[in-house]
């Protein structure tokens, strides 16, 4: 699995798996079984409700804790120093783990500058191994960066074929923090999975429309956490590193965006 090296030096795979609405038994499974076909970068937050069963998933698989890149957030009603602190308190103990390698303000609501600030001495005391954020827009990330100690090291965001941020994206590019993408198939909407251009391009390589896709974001240099509650899509998913995408592919993948988010109700 290809890495990313971060802007504090931690490398962090490239493709991850996504858990939320993957809950209770079935999140522990599909923890379980994701880790098996070999992702190591997992991906929970407090408001999916499932960080217990992301835990209970990562001890069922047996792995050595130090080989996982495990991500949690911080809800907005959380927000604040007190609160950050608390509510970090309250996932690392739900994961059953004693520490975590990323930490994100989930969204840019309440008190940011005092989140970040509860977040930095976490990273501090070697609880926390990075800090980031999620769906900050540039100028959120400026006024972050204006007073934090530690630059963000990754913002997570919505980025798919359909939404190719054509501002966002390449502000990040010219930045030191990673773009990651938390919904690389968009959830499935606008028949991703079956788009006739997408299938067009992956049956050059004998490829899926969903692995079309990962490569894309992968080429890019974006990070994606697919999610899946199918082994076979699992071992799909992570099958994208034996094919590349031609520079007319990429063009032709360009001609899908809709330069609109496909999840308003996250805006």
């Amino acid at each position: 699995m290809p890495n990313v090296t971060l802007n504090n030096g931690v490398k962090m795979p490239i493709l991850g798996f996504g858990t939320n609405v993957l809950n209770g038994s079935l999140g522990i499974r599909c923890v379980s079984e994701a880790i098996s076909v070999g992702y190591r970068l997992l991906d929970t937050a407090h408001i999916y409700g499932n960080e217990e069963a992301v835990g209970k998933g990562i001890k069922q698989s047996g792995i050595d804790r130090k080989e996982l890149f495990v991500t949690s957030k911080l809800w907005v009603y959380d927000s604040g120093y007190e609160s950050t602190k608390k509510a970090f308190e309250t996932s690392l103990k739900k994961l059953d783990l004693d520490y975590l390698d990323l930490y994100l303000i989930h969204r840019p609501r309440g008190d940011v500058k005092g989140s970040w600030k509860a977040m930095e001495e976490l990273c501090q005391e070697g609880k926390i191994r990075s800090i980031g954020v999620s769906n900050f827009l540039p100028e959120q990330l400026n006024e972050l960066n204006s007073y934090a100690k530690t630059e963000p090291v990754i913002n997570q965001i919505e980025t798919h074929v359909f939404f190719q941020e054509k501002i966002l994206y390449p502000f990040l590019k010219n930045s030191s923090t990673q773009i990651e993408a938390w919904s690389p198939f968009a959830a499935g909407r606008n028949n991703i999975f079956i788009n006739p251009v997408l299938a067009s391009i992956g049956k050059k390589y004998q490829k899926t429309n969903a692995q079309v896709c990962l490569r894309w974001h992968f080429q890019r240099g974006v990070v994606a956490i697919p999610r899946s509650s199918q082994k076979a899509h699992m071992m799909e998913n992570i099958d994208i590193f034996n094919f590349q995408l031609s520079d007319e592919d990429m063009k032709t993948i360009e001609t899908l965006d809709l330069n609109r988010s496909q999840f308003p109700e996250w805006r």
